[in-house]
C-alpha cells in the first residue's frame, strides 16, 4: 500500500492540487491503494469508445467518465472550515482511532 493513502476513504470530499483539473472539488468514487490513486467524481473525464453490447443492455458511442488520479494529487477538505487540510490521526478516550484534521483539529470521520 502507497504511504499515506489510507488518509483518504471513499466518499470524502478533496480539492484536486495539481493537474488539468486543479482547484475542482469532487466526491471520492473509488480508492485504489494498490496503485496509489483515487477516482474523483467529474474529475479526470476521458472519452471511452465502447461497442454495442446488447446482451449487457449497453449501447456503443462515446461515453465520457472518470479516469484515477494520483492520490498525492488530491487533498481533503475539512467539513468544518470547507478549505484543504491535511489529515492526522487520534485515538479517543474509548480506543477508537479516527481521523482528525490538522488544520482545525475537527474530526473528520462521521
Amino acid at each position: 500500500m502507497a504511504k499515506g493513502l489510507t488518509a483518504i476513504r471513499k466518499n470524502d470530499t478533496v480539492l484536486v492540487r495539481a493537474g488539468r483539473d486543479r482547484g475542482k472539488r469532487g466526491r471520492v468514487l473509488r480508492v485504489l491503494p494498490e496503485k496509489g490513486r483515487v477516482v474523483v467524481e467529474g474529475v479526470n473525464l476521458i472519452k471511452r469508445h465502447t461497442r454495442p453490447n446488447p446482451q449487457k443492455n449497453v449501447k456503443g458511442g462515446i461515453v465520457e467518465r472518470e479516469a484515477p488520479i494520483h492520490a498525492s494529487n488530491v487533498m481533503l477538505v475539512d467539513p468544518d472550515t470547507n478549505e484543504p487540510t491535511r489529515i492526522g490521526h487520534k485515538f479517543l478516550a474509548d480506543g477508537h482511532k479516527v481521523r482528525i484534521s490538522r488544520k482545525s483539529g475537527a474530526v473528520v470521520d462521521k
